[in-house]
């Protein structure tokens, strides 16, 4: 039996642990994840018979094995399209037709986080939730070696003969400096892992008692130049909003988003809701009747990682993924990279 220990529990370790599943040898799989909750930054919350997707939007049919994945391997019973468009505007506020270049955008009635409860399902895979890994400790045995991960708490677990690392790209280089392991590797995994530009977003969640009428189901900023960086209708996905009311996902700009992170929510809330009501033209979305927001500090990277260290772990069996692997901040770039990366260590 083949026993891997995966850390972080999102769509990419999702997808690898599906991958692994099916593989001819037998695996045990486990995995640790600092939240309650599974999927990472795709994240889905529920108030007042409202579901809403708060981190990732949806997810596109840009790669054909992901489309594969959601359309005929997972049970397809609540996966739902969104059939409005993404228009653009740019830092007057100026809003544009867009050009349709998302040709399918899913998500599932019960939010985006189904995706990744689906694909672990599938497994038997166990799975430890506010379970916070600090340390990875190598053990080597002549030609070979497991990994043994060492939590918060001071519990030990292990040992795995793979290990798969799928946070963010910075909290991935301050586990692997944890290591107690080969200097040079660690080193340059790190440092290249360190080196993944991220941007942060700041997202607010506004609900109205009211449906908005619009011809689009999100608007982007084309200039990067507005304070606003995306407005969506979550009432556009099936099963999300009740009738005639409107829920939206408003995320700020990197820059906005930086500056006023730690500020107090009520204000930045503030803030966006003038934000959104002038770029909307419509003083009703000044004053929500309930409110959310979510700040990412690493929300989505800038741009890939240098793949040659990546490469020399994987030869020591430990694997990085995520979409900061795939080189595309896209929750359909991190599943294909979990696919990929699970089928590698099967191979193994």
């Amino acid at each position: 039996m083949t026993r891997i220990g995966i850390v972080g529990a999102g769509a990419a370790a999702a997808a690898a642990a599906h991958v692994l599943e099916e593989a001819p040898v037998e695996t045990d799989i486990t995995v640790f994840e600092k939240s309650r909750g599974l999927c990472g930054r795709a994240a889905t919350r529920r108030r007042d018979d409202a579901v809403y997707d708060y981190g990732a939007n949806y997810i596109k049919s840009d790669d054909e094995g992901v489309v594969d994945l959601l359309t005929e391997t997972l049970d397809t019973e609540g996966l739902v399209e969104i059939a409005d468009p993404v228009w653009t505007f740019d830092a007057a506020g100026e809003i544009t037709e867009g050009d349709g270049r998302d040709d399918h955008k899913w998500t599932y009635r019960q939010g985006l986080t189904q995706v990744a409860k689906r694909l672990f399902a599938r497994t038997g895979a166990t799975i430890h939730r506010e379970t916070r890994v600090e340390t990875l400790l190598r053990e080597d045995d002549g030609d070979s070696g497991t990994w043994r991960l060492e939590d918060a708490d001071g519990q030990r677990w292990g040992p795995f003969d793979a290990l798969l690392l799928n946070p963010p790209a910075p909290q991935t280089a301050e586990l692997v400096r944890s290591a107690d392991w080969e200097v040079d590797i660690r080193q340059s995994l790190a440092d290249a892992a360190e080196a993944v530009p991220y941007r942060t977003i700041w997202t607010g969640v506004f609900h109205y008692p009211f449906e908005l009428e619009r011809p689009y189901y999100a608007l982007v900023n084309s200039d990067k130049d507005h304070e606003v960086g995306w407005v969506s209708r979550e009432e556009c996905k099936p099963g999300h909003v009740p009738d005639g009311e409107s829920l939206l996902i408003v995320q700020a700009n990197p820059e906005w988003s930086v500056d006023r992170y730690d500020e107090p929510a009520e204000g930045n809330l503030e803030r966006l809701a003038e934000l959104t009501a002038d770029l909307l033209d419509d003083d009703r979305l000044r004053e929500p009747d309930w409110t959310d927001h979510q700040g990412w500090r690493y929300a989505l990277p800038d741009e890939g990682v240098d793949l040659e260290p990546l490469e020399r772990a994987e030869r020591e069996d430990l694997y990085c993924l995520g979409d900061w692997v795939a080189g595309e901040g896209r929750l359909h770039a991190a599943l294909r990279n979990g696919l990929e990366i699970g089928s590698r260590v099967a191979d193994r």
